[in-house]
């Protein structure tokens, strides 16, 4: 009985950690990231997009929001990033090895095979199962609207969404996702955002987002039901797909942006900050 409890905590662990390495390789690439931190450089004010109605209602910003965004919007990169020579060693490990040779080719592959459109009932399918990180990661910034609307986006799109393949809650209600995660609660909450890090394998993150996704991966509810190896297959299939859907943005992005590492780094730090105002 020990060693069959031993066990499934072991599973849990791998698939933890997998859902983490996995997750996202390259979306720090997304041409909207670059557009953010370009016109961070020129001085324009970004205003996010609300996303539920408590996002409506004028809000105080916090000490940790105002810090973020003086940062990234300033590029005072010392303090952002301390470790840059080992980032910008991972961040080209990353993008020249992992992604040239491994996901790119599969997520190539992938694209021929299936249109557009079945791409994306996969995305939606996968986004679907977020909602347990949604849910909670709302309720803990006391943003009950936001918590109510995911819940009800995720009972319209496994029913008449077809177990989630369909986004029916905005196309047939209008119901927009309200997407909160763990190291955005962590900022809220007026925790700093520690050094900027890039690991191999993983999408730029920084000390505490790399924190909170270790706690969103542990809110994924299929890898407590399904064995570890169909976890792996899951999740490879989830960033395959969303790598697929993204193949001529990576492109635009990586072809016209000099400094690829300083721009992703900037518009990532400016986005999580701007994402913690919210």
């Amino acid at each position: 009985m020990k060693t069959r409890r031993h066990f499934s905590a072991l599973r849990l662990l791998i698939a933890v950690l997998l859902a983490i390495t996995t997750a996202d390789i390259g979306k720090g690439y997304a041409d909207d990231d670059i557009r953010a931190n370009l016109a961070a450089s020129g001085g324009q004010e970004i205003v996010p997009a609300s996303s539920s109605l408590d996002d409506q209602q004028p809000k105080q910003l916090s000490a940790a929001y105002n810090m973020e965004m003086a940062a990234a919007a300033a590029g005072d990169d010392l303090d952002q990033d301390p470790w840059e020579d080992f980032n910008e060693t991972m961040f080209n490990f990353n993008r020249e090895v992992l992604d040239r040779f491994l996901l790119k080719p599969a997520a190539t592959a992938w694209d021929f095979l299936l249109p557009d459109l079945v791409q994306k009932s996969v995305q939606n399918f996968f986004d679907n199962l977020a909602v347990v990180r949604r849910v909670v990661n709302n309720a803990l910034q006391g943003k009950m609207t936001g918590a109510a609307t995911e819940l009800a986006r995720f009972s319209i799109n496994s029913t008449i969404g077809v177990a989630g393949f369909f986004d029916m809650a905005k196309l047939g209600f209008g119901i927009e996702q309200s997407d909160e995660d763990t190291g955005q609660t962590f900022g809220v909450w007026g925790i700093g955002p520690g050094p900027y890090l890039v690991l191999p394998f993983l999408p730029p993150l920084t000390v505490r987002d790399g924190i909170g996704y270790a706690f969103d991966a542990a809110m994924t509810p299929y890898i407590y039901f399904i064995p570890w190896y169909a976890s792996i297959g899951g999740t490879a299939t989830n960033v395959v797909n969303e790598r697929s859907l993204n193949l001529d943005r990576f492109e635009r992005v990586a072809e016209t942006t000099v400094d690829l590492y300083s721009a992703v780094r900037n518009a990532y730090l400016q986005r999580r900050a701007a994402a913690i105002k919210q």
